[in-house]
């Protein structure tokens, strides 16, 4: 049955092509997010080409048959994907535990949850976001696609021969699978809340589903092997436009669909499913040209590979950057990260894929009792000694890794976020709303607060290095701060200096989503007339939504402090953006922090990003005299 199935199948080489873009784009949006925002789209095109292919192949098989053998099927798909999925798990585990033991905390769940395909859950249950590189660094983090794929493996062969079984009708069978990616595709809208983290919504299987769906569903009306080499020249005409017009659309949304929209999630992923529907059915046709165009050795080289180069990407880029700081020559290190992940995949194609994807495990026994008969300085033995010594390091690491665990600094600085966001929220106007009780103790807290700060002006002086007259203009001097973790550590140094100030700061927080949060501050009121900005450290800025924030803040005195994050890409680019923003508005005064503590690694945590004690201070005193000038 095997050798027939093959045999009536027919490889459609431009699939290849299709693959190489949707890889390349994936790849491009971790490392150049900036330049190719839309990069993550590769993955619903990846989807679509799954479900295609996977459902014509199983049409075929019950066309030849009359049945499914489900189990062979299972087999199959294991011997493809398994092997390099179990490599990259035991290498990464291996590296980790040698070299990377800050990363061990939680791999235990991530890699076995990767082994049992439902990595996606594990990461929804765990909190974990797939848009906080900076935040949440792990090698595993892009298996929530493997985990969507073999979730689907394991229940489309099923639901197939009841459809076929059935329905019959292939193409109600086709509108059933319709209705079911749209249904899906609206629970993901349903489930969008603009300005949170959409990470639920994108790796759920239940509204990721839809991308398959679709590929399921145009199997049904479009089998490869029923399309004809031979057709009129309108219809051929026809298909190319259409294939050319998709292919153009989709290059376009990696251009323009940036993940920090709304559009993706209220149907531009299902959009972008639909059009690579069209690609593929056009790039399948024989009659069609589009198949030829997208067919040449680099596209069927990196096609091909596609599946090892998407596993090594992460771990790529993880061990990498934790190594070297990338903020500085990018483009060096972006073709040095390209060049590590193509290799590593070329490894796995030619030593782990091929060879035990045409294996016959029958023979495994046979194969191990043959090894131990092997002379003792031959590669066999070499190679079977070193894969142990790898196994097993990776299994220590696996035992002994901490489940959610945080280490004394980990967990000094959370008690310090938690202390500060609690400071900082009694800075700002509450609401009228409140009873008489609760409005005795904020005003209790707020006059201890001022105790506190205004007793000691020479503390402060000594403290900070400013002089008397600086520290009592600042007990008159109206701020409000806002931006992100950094700032939001330096909660209470900045109250030491300006007791009245408004401090509005979250972790995590990026440009992007911060016009609605200082709107919400300008309508109650607690916007003063100098506003501090520390955005930029958890991601790429541009300077349309810096117009915006500008735009809210109006007429009043800004000072924007830049970041330093010297592990991320973006670092050089926000600041590039911040002169040019400081250039650009008469009112900004720019605050560089880089250039004062870009040299002194001792004021930052191990992240290199968030001060210490020494550092706040440094960072605050910097801020003060900027105001204070």
């Amino acid at each position: 049955m095997e050798k027939k199935r093959i045999k009536n199948s027919r490889y459609i080489t431009g699939i290849d092509g299709i693959r190489t873009l949707a890889v390349i784009g994936v790849i491009l949006y971790h490392l150049l997010p900036s330049y190719l925002p839309g990069g993550y789209l590769g993955v619903p095109i990846l989807l679509v080409i799954s479900g295609y292919l996977i459902t014509d192949l199983l049409r075929q098989e019950w066309k030849q048959n009359e049945k499914i053998d489900v189990l062979k099927f299972y087999i199959r798909r294991l011997k493809r994907l398994y092997p390099s999925l179990v490599t990259v798990l035991v290498v990464s585990t291996a590296y980790i535990t040698l070299f990377q033991r800050n990363l061990l905390n939680n791999i235990r769940g991530a890699v076995f949850s990767s082994l049992l395909y439902v990595n996606n859950w594990w990461q929804i249950d765990h909190g974990l976001s797939y848009f906080d590189r900076f935040g949440n660094e792990s090698p595993f983090t892009h298996l929530w696609t493997m985990a969507v794929e073999g979730q689907n493996y394991l229940i489309w062969p099923l639901l197939f021969i009841l459809l076929i079984k059935f329905v019959r009708r292939k193409d109600w069978i086709f509108y059933i699978l319709t209705i079911g990616g749209l249904l899906s595709a609206i629970g993901m809208a349903v489930g969008f809340t603009p300005g949170e983290d959409p990470t639920r919504i994108y790796y759920g299987t239940d509204t990721r589903i839809f991308s398959i769906l679709i590929g399921n569903a145009l199997a049904f009306i479009w089998p490869s092997t029923r399309l004809k080499e031979e057709i009129p020249d309108s219809a051929k005409k026809i298909l190319n436009t259409a294939g050319l017009a998709s292919l153009f659309l989709l290059i376009v949304s990696y251009i323009f669909m940036d993940d920090r929209f709304s559009f993706p999630y209220y149907g531009g992923i299902y959009f972008v499913s639909v059009v690579t529907a069209v690609l593929v059915a056009v790039t399948a046709h024989p009659g069609a040209s589009l198949n030829r165009w997208l067919t040449n050795p680099v596209f069927s080289y990196l096609g091909k590979r596609s599946y090892g180069i998407y596993l090594y990407q992460f771990p790529v880029m993880i061990f990498y950057e934790a190594k070297v700081n990338v903020a500085n020559n990018v483009w060096l290190h972006v073709f040095i990260e390209l060049a590590l992940i193509v290799l590593c995949s070329e490894l796995s194609y030619r030593f782990i894929e091929e060879p035990l994807r045409k294996f016959d495990y029958k023979k495994t026994w046979t194969m191990i009792k043959g090894w131990f008969s092997k002379p003792i300085l031959s590669k066999q033995k070499a190679v079977g000694i070193a894969s142990f010594i790898v196994v097993l390091i990776a299994s220590i690491g696996v035992s002994i890794a901490p489940s959610s665990a945080v280490n004394a600094n980990q967990a000094e600085f959370q008690e310090e976020i938690q202390e500060n966001k609690q400071a900082a929220q009694k800075t700002k106007n509450e609401d009228d709303t409140n009873d008489s009780e609760e409005e005795t103790q904020d005003t209790a807290t707020d006059e201890n607060i001022l105790e506190t700060y205004s007793t000691d002006i020479d503390h402060v002086t000594e403290k900070y290095g400013l002089t008397e007259k600086q520290v009592k203009q600042a007990r008159e001097t109206e701020v409000t701060a806002f931006g992100d973790s950094v700032l939001l550590g330096s909660t209470k140094n900045i109250q030491e200096i300006f007791p009245d100030a408004v401090i509005d700061a979250d972790v995590g927080r990026q440009l992007y989503d911060s016009v609605d949060l200082l709107q919400e501050l300008k309508d109650e009121d607690n916007l003063k007339e100098n506003v501090v900005l520390a955005l930029g450290s958890n991601g790429y800025a541009d300077e349309a939504q810096f117009d915006d924030l500008m735009d809210v803040i109006g007429d009043r005195k800004v000072y924007l402090i830049n970041v330093r994050v010297p592990t991320q890409r973006w670092q050089n680019d926000n600041n590039s953006l911040f002169k040019k923003m400081n250039d650009k508005y008469k009112r900004i005064t720019l605050v560089d922090w880089y250039d004062l503590s870009n040299e002194n690694t001792n004021w930052f945590r191990e992240d290199q990003v968030h001060p210490t004690d020494v550092g706040r201070v440094e960072y605050t005193s910097l801020l003060a005299e900027k105001i204070l000038e």
